[in-house]
């Protein structure tokens, strides 16, 4: 019988860096409201934002993708010939082919990375970080680059208020690094799963290739499935609610987001547990949407290095997926 050699393991992944990165163009309320039957009122009161970033001067996905991406190389302090593979999450790729992954690799100077792309739309960057988490456990990276990105701006309908309102365009990054031992471990294992009876909830339209979501019954989901997935990948990493110091969901809609933290405060996070709210400014950005909380949280004295972090992704799919890390 033939036995097969496998790498060793190691005791897992931490985050060493981050980065993101938006477009310089604001579209605010008020603009919107100038092609669009709705103001700046009815908008903060049902989904949150103020304003949100959008591509307006021809920079492409994986442009936008890049720089991020050497943001969190240059934060971790690696050289990109020290990356051994790139996670790309995104739903918005204009083509399925080439990936965006190797795009970006080369973008950066990283030569010849394991480099693939990730579609489990706001869930991933969870998905990635997992994934990622995984392959370095396993021994098959050792340093990895994941990068959440999004160019939303290509797939909505602008007469349409119920889309057109929320989603954005933004890149946010993070570089996962092998764990010398178990006390320096910082990514937690990951909690997901998916509720494909409910995929048609959010579909891209194919008589126009423009987003469609039933915000009710979206909404009405996340605020009653979420929470226990978020005490789930609490319970996974071996912690309580009252060990989380920051609670960084995506960014859907910050009713959500109050809806969520607070039932993990019922169900012992503390009062002081700080929670991203980076839509109010960046709007929806899908995959991206939480490692850009997280660098501006840390941007903003919001979240410093060794706090313990609750993240949560969930979307389109219906795909859902959480970990806890540890701040680099």
């Amino acid at each position: 019988m033939t036995t097969l050699r496998l790498p060793p393991t190691v005791a897992g992944a931490r985050l060493i860096g981050l980065g993101s990165s938006q477009p310089e163009n604001v579209v605010t309320n008020d603009d919107l409201a100038k092609t669009m039957d709705t103001n700046d009122q009815w908008i903060r009161e049902r989904v949150g934002i103020q304003s949100r970033p959008i591509i307006n001067d021809g920079t492409t996905l994986v442009e936008m993708a890049s720089e991020a991406g050497a943001l969190a190389v240059k934060d971790s302090g690696l050289e990109p010939g020290e990356i051994d593979a790139v996670i790309f999450a995104s739903c918005t790729m204009p083509t399925p082919i080439p990936n965006g992954a190797a795009q970006t690799a080369d973008r950066l100077g990283i030569p010849a990375p394991a480099a693939f792309d990730l579609n489990a739309a706001c869930a991933g960057f969870c998905y990635a970080t997992g994934t990622a988490a995984g392959l370095i456990r396993g021994g098959s990276a050792r340093n990895v680059l994941v990068i959440g990105a999004e160019k939303l701006s290509d797939w909505l309908d602008w007469t349409d208020r119920s889309t057109a309102i929320i989603f954005a365009d933004g890149a946010g990054a993070a570089v996962l690094s092998a764990a010398s031992d178990d006390a320096s471990v910082g990514v937690g294992p990951v909690a997901w799963g998916s509720a494909g009876d409910m995929s048609q909830t959010i579909i891209i339209k194919p008589e126009n290739s423009a987003l469609h979501q039933e915000g009710q019954a979206v909404f009405r989901w996340a605020t009653t499935k979420i929470a226990p997935v978020a005490l789930r990948a609490i319970e996974l990493a071996g912690l309580t609610p009252a060990d989380i110091d920051v609670f960084v969901p995506h960014q859907a809609n910050l009713r959500i987001v109050e809806a969520v933290a607070k039932k993990l405060r019922a169900k012992g996070a503390r009062d002081d547990m700080r929670v991203a709210d980076d839509i109010i400014h960046s709007g929806n950005t899908s995959s991206a949407s939480i490692p850009l909380a997280l660098d501006h949280m840390r941007s903003d004295g919001r979240l410093r290095s060794g706090d313990t972090v609750l993240l949560v992704g969930f979307g389109a799919g219906l795909s859902y997926a959480g970990q806890v890390v540890v701040c680099p």
